[in-house]
């Protein structure tokens, strides 16, 4: 078998490469000089693309393109009850009920007030004939405020109950209009956002709330 003979060392000479550094090796540098390339490239990239975001950013309304709007939207339904006429005619009803209720309670319970004062009049002037009559009228009274009482909180519950009827009645209404509405849009997810409870910022071009209002007020 043949001996294998020792590779003869290779000389280097010296040299000034273009960096304007001596080495033995002129790749030496070649590292540096890509790593400015790449850092004059992410300055680039900087101003391409993040620049214009940070611009739009001071504004808050950012026009959507079609093709690039994703499939979701919002509703804001604060906006949309206030001017949904239906909500403002239940609402308007409720308010109407509500004062009537309370009319009924006040004007008995200003006649109630007008007996204990009678009562208490006659007790300290000894208008009555007998302990015993003293004692009925108290009676009649303080189960006139008993009374009083329940029908104070049979009337609230029956409005607080047709309260909870018509609410679900609009907004099964609002749900179906939306679900109509869908049906041509193509939404993957459709939010409603109440009082920012629920999307705390959304871009202008995802509120389908005026389309849904037009929809309802038809």
């Amino acid at each position: 078998m043949e001996e294998i003979k020792e590779m003869p060392e290779v000389q280097v000479e010296e040299s000034e490469n273009k960096c304007g550094c001596k080495c033995k090796c002129s790749c030496k540098c070649l590292p540096y000089a890509i790593m400015g390339v790449i850092a004059l490239a992410v300055i680039a990239l900087y101003f391409i693309v993040l620049s214009p975001k940070c611009c739009s950013s001071s504004t808050d309304e950012v026009a959507v393109a079609t093709d690039e709007q994703l499939p979701i939207a919002y509703v804001n339904m604060d906006s949309l009850l206030a001017k949904y006429n239906l909500s403002n005619e239940i609402q308007d009803q409720l308010i109407s009920e509500q004062e009537r209720a309370r009319a009924t309670i006040n004007q008995k319970a200003n006649k109630l007030q007008a007996d204990a004062r009678d009562f208490q009049t006659k007790l300290e002037n000894r208008a009555f004939l007998s302990e015993e009559r003293a004692r009925s009228e108290q009676e009649r009274i303080l189960r006139q405020q008993q009374e009083l009482e329940q029908l104070d909180a049979k009337l609230t519950q029956e409005l607080m109950a047709k309260q909870a009827r018509m609410t679900d009645s609009l907004f099964t209404i609002i749900q179906g209009t939306i679900k109509e509405y869908n049906a041509e849009k193509g939404y993957h997810f459709i939010f409603g956002n109440t009082g920012n409870t629920v999307i705390l910022y959304g871009n202008p071009g995802y509120d389908i709330t005026n389309d849904i209002l037009t929809l309802l007020n038809k």
